[in-house]
């Protein structure tokens, strides 16, 4: 066995309930990883678990990365189950949107996205801390979260389903009244979101914080007074500055949000209700995500899908 072929064990978390097709991921695995030095275990997600359980199952299993089958709310309950440890974490995208692995560049194509957890390297990256709650990715009160609640009462998964859901949204969500401070600056505006952005862009490839940067010692928070898709699509085909009568972004490391009136929100495509205060602040080194070798370096992690959709979502 050489060095390259050294033995690696994993533990791979499947959410069985993710996505919209019907891939048999236990037997993908299986048949991966049939041949070659490399062991594994599969653990199932059940529909009413919790972190205690799935920290349980990886005590026991002890492996030397942990892999996460499913979309960004799968990522986020194995995140938090090994926040502050040196565990490293793969991605199997399986999700409706998959946002932290396009974030991360790694591949939609399973066999692909199963060779790295094996061939990739670990990249140390901060959280956000927002209400008690662990984020990884991106979390905003107002239109967008109003989007995700939408998303999540309709049948229809998949990208379509974020298509009907914005139609909704957008005859039905009012803008908001906010006040937010970062440091001694407070800021009062309308708005139509405020998103915290860990992250860089949404799942649909929108990128609302073209200035983010995940292993830095800060957060950025981009309040949106009027949505814009003209503003959006600047950013995704231009190097263009937001127009700050339209969007507006900052860099923080600590924020409060208070709104008038109470309003949709959600973490990392997660509806949480509403709410009319949000604090967030940074958790620095939080986690260790698997990349590719070759985007190692953190800027060129955040070009890796620069030329994606421009429809919002997470």
């Amino acid at each position: 066995m050489t060095a390259e072929e050294k033995e690696i064990k994993l533990l791979f978390i499947v959410n069985p309930g993710s996505g919209s097709d019907d891939t048999d991921f236990n037997a993908v695995i299986t048949d991966f990883f049939s041949s070659g030095p490399h062991t594994f275990g599969i653990y199932e997600l059940q529909k009413d678990c919790n972190l205690d359980q799935i920290k349980a199952a990886i005590s026991e299993a002890d492996p030397d990365r942990v892999v996460a089958v499913g979309g960004d709310g799968t990522l986020k309950l194995v995140a938090e189950c090994l926040q502050g440890t040196k565990i490293p974490i793969g991605i199997i995208p399986a999700g409706s949107a998959n946002g932290m692995a396009k974030e991360l560049g790694i591949p939609t194509i399973i066999q692909e996205a199963l060779e790295l957890t094996i061939t990739g390297k670990p990249k140390e990256i901060h959280a956000v801390d927002v209400n008690g709650e662990f984020c990884i990715h991106l979390s905003d009160i107002g239109f967008n979260a109003y989007i995700v609640k939408k998303f999540d009462d309709l049948a229809q998964r998949g990208m379509l389903g974020y298509a009907k859901a914005t139609w909704k949204a957008l005859w039905s969500h009012h803008k908001m009244e906010v006040e937010m401070t970062m440091g001694e600056e407070t800021i009062s505006s309308e708005a139509a979101m405020v998103v915290i952005a860990n992250a860089t862009m949404y799942g649909t490839g929108v990128k609302i914080n073209p200035e983010g940067k995940l292993d830095d010692d800060l957060f950025e928070v981009i309040l949106v007074k009027k949505y814009s898709f003209l503003e959006i699509l600047k950013i995704r085909f231009t190097r263009l500055p937001f127009n700050p009568e339209k969007i507006e972004l900052f860099h923080t490391k600590k924020l409060r949000i208070k709104a008038r009136h109470k309003a949709h929100f959600q973490i990392d495509g997660e509806y949480m209700g509403k709410v009319n205060q949000i604090d967030a602040r940074l958790l620095p080194a939080a986690i260790s995500v698997i990349v590719r070798p070759d985007v190692i370096n953190n800027n060129e992690i955040n070009s890796v899908w620069k030329d994606s959709s421009s429809a919002i979502g997470t």
